[in-house]
């Protein structure tokens, strides 16, 4: 791991919060992540320009733009091999408060960028099944953001789902429609139609995600963004996610349904890798 920090790299993993910084007790810290691998770092001007909407987003001033952010991050993915397998995580967090400490204060806004060998999993399959917990509404939390604060929800959702034997689960929004999972966007294939659960604020509409759907869409796939149930899941002929992590991952089993890794599936992968690549 690489760190940059204060004008600098740093080798490893720095202590970079205070104590009494804001962020370390009243969670003000946003982030995001990229990817690189096999010598392409696909959308990483699309991660960098996400993470200042997200400071902006809490309340906090960016103390840099994404451009210098881009710039930070290709410096230090050129300080390791061609063929490495990165993952880059630029962050900003609030080290004073303001309003009686609990706003943040937006001047005193904080960046660091880390970047970690973190080898892409090939596409697999993993086991989903349903979480009891749900995303909140965006009047109830900070959804437009990519927030720190958000995930300890995400990490109860992992856990309990590996606890009955699961690797991910589908969470619900207040509606009951399917929003996403722990980790990913979700969709489905039916009848050779791909749907996935439309953005109402609830989740985030993932750049992988968008990305996906344009380069279906290209390739003369139908997709539909729709509010998807559980049941509309259960029925699916295929089920993939998107992330920043494995990109495209399939799906093997749905609860206690076992389930074929589709051509569907397949094809969103190679479009991915073909875009990613300059294709």
């Amino acid at each position: 791991m690489r760190t940059w920090f204060k004008g600098r790299w740093h080798e490893g993993n720095p202590a970079i919060l205070g104590a009494a910084d804001h962020a370390t007790w009243l969670g003000t810290l946003v982030f995001d992540g990229a990817r690189t691998f096999e010598g392409v770092s696909p959308d990483l001007d699309l991660h960098c320009a996400r993470v200042v909407r997200s400071a902006r987003a809490m309340g906090m001033e960016p103390p840099v733009e994404a451009d210098e952010i881009e710039r930070i991050a290709r410096e230090g993915i050129a300080m390791y091999p061609d063929d490495a397998e990165l993952y880059i995580r630029p962050m900003m967090w609030s080290a004073e408060g303001a309003a009686n400490l609990i706003a943040p204060d937006p001047g005193s806004c904080v960046f660091a960028l880390t970047i970690e060998d973190f080898p892409v999993p090939p596409l697999g399959a993993i086991s989903l099944t349903v979480s009891p917990f749900r995303r909140p509404r965006p009047d109830m939390a900070l959804t437009e953001a990519k927030a720190a604060c958000l995930y300890p929800n995400n990490g109860r959702m992992l856990t309990e789902a590996k606890s009955r034997g699961f690797d991910n689960a589908l969470s619900l929004d207040f509606e009951d429609n399917v929003a996403e999972t722990a980790t990913t966007n979700a969709f489905l294939v039916k009848d050779g139609v791909v749907r996935t659960p439309v953005p109402n604020g609830t989740f985030l509409d993932g750049i992988t995600r968008q990305r996906v759907i344009a380069l279906l869409r290209e390739d003369g796939t139908e997709v539909e963004e729709a509010s998807l149930r559980v049941e509309d899941f259960a029925a699916a002929d295929e089920i993939f996610l998107t992330g920043n992590a494995a990109k495209v991952m399939g799906v093997k089993r749905f609860e206690e349904r076992e389930m074929q890794l589709g051509p569907v599936t397949r094809r969103a992968r190679e479009l991915y890798w073909s875009y990613a690549h300059g294709a």
